[in-house]
C-alpha cells in the first residue's frame, strides 16, 4: 500500500518535473543526438571532472537523507532534490554557461510555480502556540492522554514525519487520547522543558512524547544508559510499536465508555 501511494505521489507535477531537472544533465550527456546538438565539438562522454561531481553527489545525498530520516521513496526524493538539482546546476555552468544560466532561471521558476505538496487528508492534531497553552491544557483535561509532537517548521525529518503524525492522529484521535504539536522554533522554551536540542544540527527533532496526567511517560528518541541518543526512524510501524499506540487506544476508548455508561446511569436516576 505504501509502494503503491508513493506512485500516486510521484504522478504530480512537482515530482515528476523535479526529476528530470535532477537527471538533466547526464541524460542529455549521454544521449547521442541530443548530446552532438548541444555539445558538437565534445564526446558524449562523462569527463573526470564531471564525474567527480557526480560521485560526491551520491555521497552527499546518501548521508543527508539519511540525517532526514527519510523513510520511502517520496521522502528520498524530496530530501536529495536540492543536492541533484545544484549538482546539475554546477554541471551545466561547467560545461557552458550559456546552458546553465537558463537551466538555473527554470529552478527558480518552477520552485515558484510548483511548491512541493503537502499532506491534504485527515488530521485531528491541536497545534499548541506557546508552551503555556500545553500547560494550561495539561491541567485541564488531566484524565486526556497526549500525544505531542515537538518539531521544527524548517527541519526536513519533521516534514517528512507530518503526514504520519496527521495520519495516527486521525485514525487514533479520541476525546481522552489527543495528538498534539508545538514548533519549538518559534517557542524555544518548549524545547528548554523538555530537554529538546533545537538547533539546525540537533539529532533530536522531531521528539514525540506521551503525556498521560501531566507526566511524561515514553519518548522517541530517547537516550541509552550512557546517556547516548539512539537513532529512530519514524514511520508509522515504528511509531505504533514503539509506542504502543494500539494498547493506549484500546485502555482510552474503555475509558471514555466507562465514564459515558456513568453520565448515562445517572441521567437516567435523575428522570
Amino acid at each position: 500500500m505504501s509502494f503503491r501511494n508513493d506512485l500516486k505521489q510521484l504522478l504530480k507535477p512537482y515530482y515528476w518535473i523535479n526529476i528530470l531537472l535532477s537527471i538533466s544533465y547526464v541524460t542529455c550527456k549521454r544521449t547521442g543526438f541530443i548530446c552532438n546538438f548541444l555539445f558538437p565539438d565534445v564526446d558524449c562522454e562523462l569527463d573526470s571532472r564531471e564525474t567527480e561531481i557526480l560521485f560526491f553527489l551520491i555521497i552527499v545525498v546518501m548521508l543527508r537523507t539519511r540525517k532526514a530520516g527519510s523513510v520511502t521513496m517520496v521522502n528520498y526524493l524530496s530530501s536529495s532534490f536540492v543536492y541533484t538539482k545544484i549538482a546539475n546546476l554546477i554541471l551545466w555552468l561547467y560545461a557552458d554557461i550559456r546552458y546553465g544560466l537558463p537551466y538555473g532561471a527554470i529552478l527558480i521558476l518552477a520552485a515558484l510555480l510548483l511548491p512541493e505538496p503537502t499532506y491534504s487528508g485527515p488530521e485531528h492534531v491541536t497545534y499548541f502556540r506557546g508552551l503555556q497553552t500545553l500547560d494550561d491544557e495539561l491541567k485541564r483535561h488531566k484524565s486526556t492522554t497526549w500525544v505531542i509532537c515537538l518539531y521544527a517548521a524548517w527541519h526536513p525529518a519533521c516534514v517528512n514525519f507530518a503526514p504520519v503524525f496527521a495520519e495516527l492522529s486521525a485514525s487514533y484521535g479520541l476525546d481522552n487520547l489527543k495528538f498534539g504539536k508545538i514548533d519549538v522554533g518559534r517557542y524555544p522554551e518548549a524545547a528548554a522543558k523538555y530537554r529538546v536540542q533545537d538547533g539546525p544540527t540537533s539529532r533530536q527533532l522531531p521528539t514525540v512524547l506521551v503525556l498521560s496526567e501531566g507526566q511524561e511517560k515514553i519518548r522517541r528518541p530517547q537516550a541509552d544508559h550512557t546517556g547516548k541518543l539512539q537513532k529512530f526512524l519514524f514511520s508509522k510501524d515504528n511509531m505504533k510499536a514503539a509506542f504502543d499506540l494500539d494498547e493506549i487506544y484500546q485502555e482510552c476508548k474503555t475509558k471514555l465508555a466507562a465514564v459515558k455508561a456513568k453520565k448515562t446511569e445517572k441521567t437516567e436516576k435523575t428522570e
